[in-house]
Parts: structure tokens; sequence; C-alpha cells
């Protein structure tokens, strides 16, 4: 194990049981959704037709579960972070998810934001898997939209 992966290893580690850090508002436009129907073919009509989907329990159109999950990328960006510079950082991965729960829909229109703890870091080798438990809330309600736990590996030198 490299010395840039033990001292990042040690300044994550730190981070387990803090306060959760919150982004910034996003809106979740018809046309986003649109354009994520496009690109994934799932034309459901709860997402991409306004005039069915509000004759739907949901009054309108929804966000598909898996854009919401697929914005955490973006939301990600403007969550704070107390880490110092990670020296030797070659890059960082998406590594993947353990759990990923679609709590409530996102109606057209709606702002979101994530929120991230961190719950676990794993050193491996020259690797650090850190798993982060992300929120993502709806403006206005109390029920989040989804929760997930997100695993990034960042790779040192």
């Amino acid at each position: 194990m490299s010395a840039n992966a033990e001292k990042a290893y040690e300044a994550m580690k730190a981070e387990i049981g803090k306060e959760p850090k919150v982004g910034e508002w996003f809106e979740v436009t018809q046309e986003r959704i649109n354009e994520f129907a496009d690109a994934t073919l799932d034309h459901q009509f709860i997402h991409v037709d306004p005039e069915r989907a509000a004759r739907t329990p949901f009054g309108g159109p929804i966000a598909h579960g898996f854009l919401t999950l697929s914005l955490l990328v973006h939301l990600s960006t403007s969550i704070p972070s107390d880490l110092p510079k990670l020296d030797g950082l070659l890059m960082g991965v998406n590594y993947g998810l353990n759990k990923v729960r679609f709590i409530n829909p996102v109606p057209a229109g709606a702002r979101i934001r994530a929120s991230a703890e961190v719950s676990d870091v794993s050193l491996k080798g020259n690797a650090i898997d850190q798993i982060r438990t992300m929120t993502v809330e709806i403006e206005g309600q109390d029920k989040p939209a989804l929760i997930a736990e997100w695993i990034g590996r960042s790779v040192f030198a």
C-alpha cells in the first residue's frame, strides 16, 4: 500500500459518523424526464404523458426512479467536503451500490437535493472504498425520494 493511500484512508475514516452534508437544489424538469425516457427507452406514460399521468394517484408525471438515482453524480458535486487535498489520487470511480430504495416519487418540476453521510471506509491495497449513505429529498415533502448506499473507489499512486 502506498503512503498516499494510507494517509487518505485515515482522513476518510475520520468522516465516519459525522453529520450528513447537504448539497444544492436541482429542478427535475419534464424535459429532462423525457430525455431520460429516450435514452433508456422507458416511455411509460406515468413519466412522459402529462395528461394520462394526471389521472393516476401521482396526479401528474413523475421522474423515473433510475433518473433520480443517476442524478446522484450531479447532486453529489455540490455537497461540501471537509477532506483535505488527497495527494497521489490517480482516479475515482463509481464502484457500485449496496442498497437502493425508491421511497417517494419525484414529480415533474420538483426540486431535489442530496445529502451524504460516510458510513464505512475500507482500504484495498492502493485503493479506498468509501460507502456513503445518500439521501435525496424532495423540496416541501417529508419523505425522501430515495436512499442509497453508494460505493466510491479512490485509487492512489
